[in-house]
């Protein structure tokens, strides 16, 4: 067994010692004293370490712990608003032991997370912080035990933190080449809890404002549209988690594309149409290049604009079936393209992309996959939720305000 989790196992049996028992009992002392003994053990090959719980995933640092596969306590975590977990070098026994008390009233009582996020414990002394996936470099650690219930924000707003992440995310491909697979996972598990908020489901869909917005609000959009088509089709939680990443990165190549070529409002010259439709191409290779076990999202990022009858591009020698993931999120690609205004036309009534995508079953798109959608899409008539980027950011500032004293 590795040290990270010999240390994560004896974490999860400190948590329930102390559930069990009260101040004064030394059970609780010797659980304590045996976690914090592994835990600065661990640090003195990484003195800070860090950990992410996503569900059925449990990663250390960069590196997923396989052993730890659904490992029930990393989901336990997760829902009360645990999905990273860094420890400070000079972590004090003291410090940990309050730390381990705070998660026992979390785990015991989860409230509303704060979008505000600082270091727990009661001194705030930063040695060890807690929080949501979200933008790496950014203070995003919240409290262990909040003084106050937060008000549950509109759903128009609660979107303003996965926007943040995907524009990090495309920036990081553009600026290092990094693909952030923690951040994608993370903002795709957010846009499911979204979709099911109100135990119905309901799509919570960004229209665009700004042409310059397009590469976000598109990639944000096709995955909720591609999770909704998956979870219709009676895909299961995974499949429709790993179909939602794809739908997040299917446009990644998209970074490559000068904005004068992206937002031309007239067309395209032959060289700038290569260009354009290279992004398939593009985005396979930045996911390939970012971590191997993204396969899946490869071929969606390569093959979402290839048609059932083998139309589209990139162009393939050797004709063969596209995989499943790719035929969802080709229809709901062209949805979301078709209803949203581009400097090169005005964007179709739903009703116009609906009849397109009906006539265009065995041809462009795939029977099952089109049917499913346009039913889908009528179905959810009244349950799509509409939000610009300037909705959410004017949200963030006006409850930024009425929280400052």
């Amino acid at each position: 067994m590795s040290e990270p989790v010999r240390f994560l196992t004896s974490f999860a049996q400190s948590v329930a010692t102390m559930a069990l028992y009260g101040p004064s009992h030394p059970a609780r002392s010797r659980s304590v004293d045996a976690s914090y003994r592994l835990l600065r053990d661990l640090q003195t090959h990484d003195a800070q370490p860090e950990f992410s719980f996503l569900g059925d995933e449990v990663v250390y640092g960069q590196h997923p712990l396989r052993e730890m596969r659904d490992w029930e306590w990393g989901a336990r975590l997760a829902a009360a608003g645990v999905q990273r977990l860094e420890f400070a070098a000079d972590v004090t026994r003291e410090e940990f032991e309050e730390f381990l008390e705070g998660i026992v009233a979390r785990l015991a009582m989860p409230l509303v997370e704060s979008s505000q996020m600082r270091p727990a414990g009661g001194r705030g002394s930063g040695a060890i912080r807690y929080g949501a996936i979200g933008i790496r470099g950014e203070s995003r650690f919240a409290p262990l035990v909040p003084e106050v219930t937060l008000p549950t924000a509109r759903l128009s707003y609660e979107l303003s933190e996965e926007v943040a992440t995907i524009e990090w995310m495309h920036e990081q491909v553009k600026a290092r080449e990094e693909l952030p697979l923690l951040e994608a996972e993370s903002v795709v598990r957010s846009l499911a809890v979204a979709m099911h908020g109100d135990q119905e489901m309901l799509l919570p869909l960004l229209s665009l404002r700004e042409f310059d917005e397009y590469t976000t609000t598109h990639s944000l959009n096709v995955s909720v549209l591609t999770m909704a088509l998956a979870e219709a089709m009676g895909m299961g939680a995974r499949d429709v988690r790993a179909f939602g990443v794809a739908g997040l990165l299917h446009d990644l190549g998209k970074t490559r594309i000068p904005l004068d070529v992206l937002n031309k409002p007239g067309r395209l010259t032959d060289g700038e149409r290569m260009v354009m439709q290279n992004h398939t191409i593009e985005g396979a290779r930045i996911i390939l290049e970012g971590d191997r076990d993204l396969d899946l999202a490869a071929a969606v990022a390569y093959e979402h604009h290839i048609m059932i009858d083998g139309g589209g591009y990139p162009h393939r020698r050797i004709a063969r079936k596209c995989h499943c993931a790719s035929t969802l999120v080709h229809v709901c690609d062209v949805y979301d393209a078709l209803r949203t205004h581009r400097p090169y036309r005005v964007a179709w009534e739903t009703a116009a992309v609906l009849e397109y995508i009906e006539q265009g079953a065995g041809t462009d798109f795939d029977p099952d996959a089109a049917r499913t959608f346009v039913d889908l899409m009528r179905r959810m008539e009244g349950r799509i939720e509409h939000a610009t980027l300037a909705d959410l950011r004017t949200g963030v500032q006006e409850t930024a305000a009425a929280a400052s004293p």
